[in-house]
C-alpha cells in the first residue's frame, strides 16, 4: 500500500534488526508490528522513544491487537496510534497526510488521461474538463452543442424511417402490378385495389416528421430560455460580486475602527506584565480523544494568527482538565460512557482511564506539536506556548450529589463540561 504512493519502504525482520537499522538511517515514519520474534512491538517502541536520536520519528502500530487498553498502552509509550491489519487504503492515505508524507489533498492537477467516447462507432478523444478556477464555463455553447447532436440523431431516424417506408411501398407496388400470360386468350387479372397501405405509410411518415419537428421547435425554445436564464444569472452574479466587494470594504473599515478604539483604550488604561489581551477560551474535549488535537488544533491556529497580527509578545497557556465519567466495560475490552438511564451506583468505573494513561507529551498530536514548534521559530521566541494538565482535581462544573436515583446521563453532563481545554494569552510587554 505504501509503495503505491511512491514511498520508499525498507523492511526489518525483527525489532532488533529495526533498532540496528536506525543507527545509520533516519526514516520519515515507522510502521511497527506487535507480534515479532524476540522483542515485541511495544518493547521496540519504548526502546526507540528512549533514544534521543530516534525519539522524534513518528511510529504507527500496525497490528491485529484491538481494544482501548492496547491503544492506551501504545500511546503511553509514544506511538501515534494503531492501524488494524484489515486496513483500508483510505485509512493509510489519512495517516500519510497527517505525517506530511503526501502533498496537500487540495492540490488540483490536470489528469494525465483523457476520456475517450464513441461517436458513430469511432473513438473520439474528448478534452479534459476544466478545473475549478480555470475560467468560467460557457453553458450556452454546451447546450447548443447538445441540441445540435440531438438534431443529428433526429434526422438520422427520419431518413431511416422514410427509407423503410419507401422499400415497403416499392415491394407492395410490384406485388399488385398485372402480369400478362403468354396465352392471348387468358383473361387479364382484375384491376388492383386502391393503395391504402401506401397512403397509410405516407401519413405515418408525415406524422413522425411533424412530431420530430415539434420536438425540434420545443428544444430550440428551451435553448433560448436557458440562454436568457444564463444571462440573468450572470447579471445576478456580477451584482453579488459588487456587493461582496462593498461588504469586504465595510468590514475592513470597521476592523480598522475597532483596532483604533482598542489601541486608544489600551493607551488610556495602564497594563502591567502578565495582562491578558483577551478573555480565556474554553473548548470541550469528547471522551476518548486526546486533549491537544482535532478542533482544539484549529482554535490554537486561529488564536496564534490573531496574536501574530497584533505583534503580541508573551505566553499562550493551554490547560487541559479531565472529567470523571460514569463508564461501562472492563480493563481488557476497554471502557465507554454508560447508558444515560443507568444508575450511577451501577457504573463499572467513575474516572478517565485514557487521561490517566497519557503523559503530558502524549496528550498532543503530531500536528499540534508541529504548530507549537512552528510559532516559536516563526516569531523568534516572541510567542511561546505552554501546555499544562490540571487533571481532575479542580472541576469547573460541580458534579451532582450521588443519590440512589442519580443517572449516568446527569453525571456525565457534568463530566463532559469538565473534560475541556482552556486557552489564555498572557502578555509579557509592560
Amino acid at each position: 500500500m505504501l509503495e503505491k504512493y511512491d514511498i520508499e519502504v525498507d523492511m526489518a525482520e525483527s525489532a532488533e534488526q529495526a533498532i540496528e537499522y536506525l543507527k545509520n538511517n533516519r526514516p520519515d515514519a515507522i510502521f511497527m508490528d506487535h507480534l515479532m520474534p524476540g522483542m515485541d512491538g511495544l518493547q521496540a517502541v519504548k526502546a526507540i522513544k528512549g533514544n534521543p536520536q530516534t525519539a522524534m520519528i513518528p511510529i504507527m502500530m500496525y497490528t491485529s491487537q484491538e481494544g482501548e487498553l492496547y491503544v492506551g498502552q501504545a500511546r503511553a509509550l509514544g506511538a501515534m496510534g494503531v492501524l488494524p491489519k484489515q486496513v483500508r487504503p483510505v485509512d493509510v492515505s489519512k495517516v500519510l497526510y497527517e505525517l506530511h508524507l503526501l502533498p496537500d489533498r487540495r492540490d488540483m492537477a490536470e489528469p494525465a488521461l483523457h476520456p475517450v467516447e464513441i461517436d458513430s462507432g469511432v473513438p473520439v478523444e474528448r478534452p479534459p474538463p476544466r478545473l475549478a478556477g480555470s475560467g468560467p464555463i460557457d453553458w450556452g455553447r454546451r447546450i447548443e452543442t447538445a441540441v445540435k447532436d440531438q438534431a443529428v440523431d433526429i434526422r438520422r431516424f427520419i431518413v431511416a424511417s422514410l427509407d423503410s417506408f419507401s422499400t415497403r411501398i416499392v415491394s407492395e407496388v410490384r406485388d399488385t402490378m398485372p402480369i400478362r400470360g403468354t396465352d392471348p386468350i387468358a383473361p387479364l387479372p382484375p384491376p388492383p385495389k386502391p393503395p391504402w397501405a401506401w397512403i397509410t405509410s405516407i401519413l405515418a411518415a408525415c406524422l413522425i416528421a411533424a412530431a420530430f419537428a415539434a420536438s425540434w421547435v420545443s428544444t430550440r425554445n428551451d435553448l433560448a430560455g436557458a440562454r436568457a436564464e444564463l444571462a440573468g444569472l450572470k447579471s445576478s452574479n456580477a451584482e453579488l460580486q459588487r456587493s461582496r466587494l462593498d461588504l469586504t470594504a465595510a468590514v475592513k473599515d470597521l476592523t480598522a475602527a475597532l483596532g483604533a478604539a482598542n489601541s486608544g483604550a489600551q493607551a488610556a488604561a495602564p497594563t502591567g506584565a502578565g495582562a491578558s489581551p483577551s478573555p480565556p477560551r474554553v473548548e470541550p474535549v469528547p471522551y476518548g480523544e486526546i486533549a491537544f488535537d482535532r478542533s482544539r488544533l484549529e482554535v490554537l491556529r486561529d488564536l496564534l494568527t490573531k496574536l501574530e497580527a497584533q505583534n503580541f509578545r508573551g505566553v499562550v497557556k493551554i490547560t487541559s482538565s479531565a472529567g470523571l465519567f460514569c463508564l461501562s466495560g472492563n480493563a481488557t475490552d476497554g471502557y465507554a460512557p454508560a447508558a444515560p438511564t443507568l444508575l450511577v451506583n451501577r457504573c463499572d468505573l467513575i474516572g478517565n482511564p485514557l487521561d490517566d494513561a497519557l503523559s503530558g507529551q502524549q496528550r498532543q498530536s503530531l500536528a499540534f506539536a508541529n504548530l507549537v514548534a512552528g510559532v516559536r521559530q516563526r516569531t523568534a521566541g516572541a510567542i511561546t506556548v505552554a501546555l499544562e494538565s490540571a487533571g481532575s482535581g479542580h472541576p469547573g462544573t460541580p458534579y451532582p450529589a450521588r443519590t440512589e436515583s442519580l443517572t449516568a446521563g446527569d453525571w456525565n453532563k457534568a463530566a463532559a463540561a469538565n473534560n475541556r481545554v482552556e486557552f489564555a494569552a498572557e502578555s509579557s510587554t509592560p
